[in-house]
């Protein structure tokens, strides 16, 4: 018998360790709970419906004449990023220059990384809303920086920012805020007052600031505010934003980020080395999107708050409490009415008891015991599938 060798890479286990508390996505894992047993899956936030066909035509359009087929500019092609900046204007009256404020990166969740790679180093601390996206926590651990809870919490309805609490989490090793607004999971649009109080904390304190907008167009009541419109932020602040929430086309990964030219270098820094590039074709299509009238967002915008209303009342009437959301397409829900306390259980087990599969939404906080009954689910699918998915909810 041949002697046994030594473990490949000696002792140490495989996995970076800075990762090795992330395992799988839920994500993953629910997604494919939902496949293996035929479940509505109202857990992972894709739509079951593509986008405009006038934009899945201008992508076709765009292979077929060879246009983005091979690499396109690091910065992304000058039509979208073009397109970004008037997209900018047009909505918040926010002027970027689109050669060297504006980088286009491989969806949202690159231009994430790539700004927390390349302005956190070791010893940084990072101020995150939670719960939050998990990728959030990935690469703030990526980067060896140190993550920095403010809980949400539940009050009328509503998740809510206590103000005191985030001006407390400051110290002097703090170097950014991550800001996620409209907010997933929670629904929760932050009002112009505690952007306001936010933005007057990160001037006052000399703080960076990365905010994720995805779900800009998502905002049911209200207006969204970006907080680089705010006085003092422009020049401070990394504005993130993507294409798949708002023309739903999520597989495409068309990412940007609008910052000023010293933070647009820095962050280009590290993405060139993630993707380098990406996604050529559809930046071509996407750059034609953002030109779309502004009846095609006010319709989206309808469309997604009369999802939200049916799914929310199912969910109500299947007895859970219902956090009614303000933007995004994700609802919160207590499980606590139903006699449940353990929301991760309950989301395993879901499927095999009515044919739904939903989120915990445990898994994105640190403090596991907050969020320990909240369940999240996804109303971005067609009509008749939150309907039926409302009455398999019923037989709870």
């Amino acid at each position: 018998m041949a002697p046994m060798s030594a473990p490949v890479g000696g002792s140490r286990p495989l996995l970076n360790r800075r990762l090795a508390s992330f395992g799988t996505t839920i994500f993953a894992e629910m997604s494919a709970l939902a496949a293996a047993t035929g479940s509505i899956n109202l857990g992972q936030g894709f739509p079951d419906t593509d986008g405009p066909a006038e934009i899945a035509e201008a992508a076709s359009r765009a292979v077929l004449s060879g246009r983005g087929n091979q690499y396109p500019p690091g910065p992304g092609i000058p039509e979208l990023r073009t397109a970004i900046a008037r997209h900018q204007q047009r909505f918040y009256g926010l002027a970027y220059d689109p050669d060297t404020e504006v980088l286009v990166t491989a969806g949202a969740t690159e231009a994430i990384a790539a700004s927390l790679l390349a302005l956190l180093e070791p010893g940084d601390e990072v101020i995150a809303l939670e719960p939050y996206y998990d990728s959030y926590a990935a690469c703030i651990a990526m980067a060896g920086a140190t993550r920095v809870p403010v809980t949400l919490r539940p009050d009328a309805g509503a998740f809510t920012l206590d103000l005191d609490e985030l001006r407390a989490a400051v110290t002097p090793r703090t170097r950014l805020l991550l800001l996620n607004t409209p907010h997933n999971p929670t629904g929760t649009v932050l009002t112009p007052a505690e952007l306001a109080a936010i933005a007057e904390l990160a001037v006052e304190r000399n703080l960076l600031v990365v905010t994720d907008e995805v779900y800009e167009h998502l905002v049911f009541e209200g207006a969204h505010v970006p907080l680089a419109s705010l006085p003092g932020m422009r020049e401070r602040t990394v504005t993130i934003s993507s294409a798949g929430k708002t023309f739903s086309f999520t597989g495409w990964k068309v990412g940007w980020i609008t910052a000023p030219p010293e933070l647009v270098s820095a962050v280009r820094s590290a993405k060139q080395f993630l993707t380098y590039v990406s996604s050529g074709p559809f930046q071509y299509a996407i750059a034609e999107a953002l030109y779309l009238p502004d009846s095609y967002y006010e319709g989206f915008r309808a469309d997604l708050a009369a999802k939200r209303d049916i799914l929310a009342d199912g969910l109500a009437a299947a007895g859970f409490e219902v956090f009614r959301p303000r933007g995004t397409y994700f609802i919160t829900t207590d499980i606590a009415p139903l006699g449940e306390k353990d929301g991760l259980a309950f989301c395993r087990a879901l499927p095999e008891h009515c044919g739904v599969v939903a989120i915990p939404n445990q898994v994105f906080y640190d403090h596991r015991s907050a969020g320990a009954t909240q369940v999240r689910w996804a109303f971005c699918k067609k009509t008749e599938v939150l309907e039926e998915a409302a009455a398999r909810l019923r037989r709870l």
